[in-house]
């Protein structure tokens, strides 16, 4: 049962635990759901000794599981097969399952777990470390390739996450080609900017990414996990932005249209989040709604003011932003929170207005396939005969999905919206 405990341990614990010693497991695991949390890791954090004897009863189930550890490269590599290995699989002979077995197993386990220090002390193990320290702090360039980024250990699991999970919704092999659909003006710097900004804060310890559904929902509905929150973190204590990008409501086009968003709030002093969602307008809206119920919950840990949030949006995700605004987290699934502050909605063509609207800041460009700036000025008028605060910039010439908009005439629009936030804010 120590064992049982020692993989369980494993499966929820690696941001904790580096070494694992499951002596003599005689029982059947769901391997697959167990070694599955090593994904979000590189081979290198974690180090795992199975151990067991020839005439213990667990040795079959050992035998399997350490089998199934090597089909799963690069999460699991034997020892034997190279030197920088992260599991070993030890069978002696003989043994049963008792009290002599479990002794001789753990001290044998500890003394491989810290005989690390030996081979530094010899040589060995210190080419490797410099070469992880080296490639830990490199530094991404247009040039970088974009797999490259995703692949990255500092990110983890959730490295796919950065660009859309459906390759078909972007192109270009590097950093300074990335294309989105339906989006222009993409800037190459804010791109490569915003990749090492967060790697910076990974390496040095800091959370950039949170889960907002748990292991069992995302069982449940394994859809969920491609969803969270990436964090651009502002001055402690100071307000929130939940910013939301657009995509059709088919893919996340988070590197335009919210990364760089959630990136000047946070240089702002703001603290501001980044949602990735499942794409469909129903969907979308829950996982927002489930995203405010988690920061609300979880504000103090995080070191954030949920009071007078914002909601920011960018084409589909303008809608789901100014629908949770108006219908409130209580009609997606969660409990009833506060309603932001204000909305702050970039070319998006919705027409509903309900007069429970927040206060929102719209803009947009005339040349705008997609998205009218006709339809988005007089959605603004509408709200503001209900009385509530409303304003919207127009760009001529711009076209859809500008983003920031630099080095174009919408240039600076996010320092307008937010001055329509703090005007917001209650004192």
């Amino acid at each position: 049962m120590g064992a049982v405990a020692t993989w369980r341990t494993f499966q929820y614990g690696l941001d904790y635990f580096y070494y694992f010693l499951p002596m003599s497991c005689g029982t059947t695991l769901d391997d697959e759901e167990i070694f599955s949390a090593a994904k979000r890791y590189n081979p290198h954090d974690y180090f795992v000794f199975v151990m067991t004897g020839t005439n213990d009863f667990a040795y079959s189930y050992d035998k399997a599981r350490t089998e199934f550890m090597r089909e799963s490269p690069p999460y699991f590599i034997d020892v034997d097969d190279r030197a920088d290995g992260n599991f070993a699989f030890r069978i002696k002979q003989g043994y049963s399952h008792d009290m002599r077995a479990a002794m001789e197993y753990i001290y044998n386990g500890l003394k491989a777990f810290w005989s690390v220090q030996d081979d530094i002390k010899k040589g060995q193990s210190e080419a490797k470390l410099n070469l992880r320290k080296s490639q830990s702090q490199k530094i991404f360039t247009v040039n970088t390739k974009i797999e490259d980024v995703i692949k990255d250990p500092d990110f983890k699991d959730f490295g796919r996450l950065l660009f859309p999970t459906n390759k078909n919704y972007y192109s270009g092999n590097t950093l300074g080609e990335l294309s989105l659909m339906w989006y222009n003006n993409i800037n190459p710097n804010k791109t490569v900017e915003i990749v090492n900004y967060l790697k910076k804060r990974a390496e040095s310890g800091d959370t950039i990414f949170y889960d907002i559904y748990s292991e069992k929902e995302k069982l449940q509905d394994p859809n969920k996990k491609n969803t969270g929150l990436f964090f651009f973190r502002g001055k402690k204590g100071a307000k929130t932005a939940i910013v939301v990008a657009g995509g059709g409501f088919v893919f996340v086009g988070a590197m335009q249209d919210s990364f760089p968003h959630a990136l000047e709030l946070s240089k702002k002093g703001y603290n501001a989040f980044a949602l990735i969602y499942r794409p469909g307008a129903q969907t979308a809206c829950e996982d927002l709604a489930r995203a405010i119920a988690f920061l609300h919950e979880n504000a103090d840990e995080l070191g954030i003011d949920m009071r007078d949030y914002s909601l920011w949006g960018g084409s589909a995700g303008a809608r789901v932003a100014a629908w949770l605004g108006s219908y409130g987290t209580e009609s997606f699934g969660e409990k009833r929170y506060p309603r932001p502050a204000v909305v702050i909605m970039q070319y998006t063509g919705l027409t509903e207005v309900t007069g429970r609207e927040p206060p929102t800041f719209a803009c947009v460009g005339t040349n705008d396939w997609i998205a009218s700036y006709k339809t988005m000025e007089e959605r603004i008028n509408r709200i503001k005969n209900y009385g509530i605060d409303a304003e919207i910039k127009i760009f001529p010439g711009l076209p859809h999905g500008f983003g920031l908009g630099e080095g174009t005439i919408a240039e600076g629009w996010i320092n307008d919206a937010i001055k329509f936030w703090e005007k917001h804010m209650k004192k």
